[in-house]
């Protein structure tokens, strides 16, 4: 394996959803392991400036819709443009992901299934039961892995986490950073392709 890539992002993420089966597929056929990294969103807009979605100028919030429906498109999946449960609080669905990053259990999967969760099947990711079913479905230790999550070790990961992608210049998510090179958003993947293939 060659230098790992820093995926920063949240469970939340409508752009993370969109992207996250082409990034596996790239790290996988350029044999560069990921490193995942969820962070809390809301902490870095509070330092970026950036307003929640529901603040930001009406014009905003409906270019946004137009930009994921053309999206979802191109990457042939399918998006709830207006889910049941957006905003929720991905706080578990992350700490769930520290713990398998740690453990080297099916990390990717379980990100792969909580996004569409939310972006594709209307559910709630942050009430636990649903976050249960997916590990249950990955034949992971649902009791486990959630006991880990809400462990203080894991909490301070998180945190850890949110402050690195601050301090490395993240301006949002997902973020890929590759050889301390920063690609923003799923949209720069084609060019973190070139950048692996080097």
């Amino acid at each position: 394996m060659t230098t790992a890539i820093d995926y920063y992002f949240t469970s939340l993420s409508p752009y993370a959803y969109l992207g996250h089966n082409t990034f596996t597929s790239l790290a996988e056929q350029h044999k560069t392991a990921i490193n995942y990294k969820p962070i809390k969103l809301p902490k870095l807009f509070a330092v970026l400036g950036v307003l929640p979605v529901k603040q930001r100028l009406q014009a905003r919030q409906d270019y946004r819709l137009i930009e994921l429906a053309r999206w979802s498109t191109k990457r042939k999946l399918t998006l709830n443009l207006q889910p049941a449960f957006f905003p929720a609080d991905p706080g578990l669905a992350d700490r769930c992901t520290i713990v398998l990053q740690q453990a080297g259990q099916a990390v990717s999967e379980f990100v792969a299934n909580v996004l569409a969760a939310c972006w594709a099947k209307d559910q709630n990711i942050a009430d636990e039961a649903v976050i249960r079913q997916i590990l249950t479905s990955l034949n992971l230790d649902a009791d486990g892995v959630v006991q880990q999550a809400l462990s203080a070790e894991i909490e301070a990961i998180y945190e850890s986490n949110t402050v690195d992608a601050i301090e490395k210049g993240v301006l949002g998510v997902p973020t890929y950073v590759y050889q301390n090179e920063p690609f923003w958003g799923q949209d720069r993947l084609d060019l973190l392709n070139d950048k692996l293939a080097g």
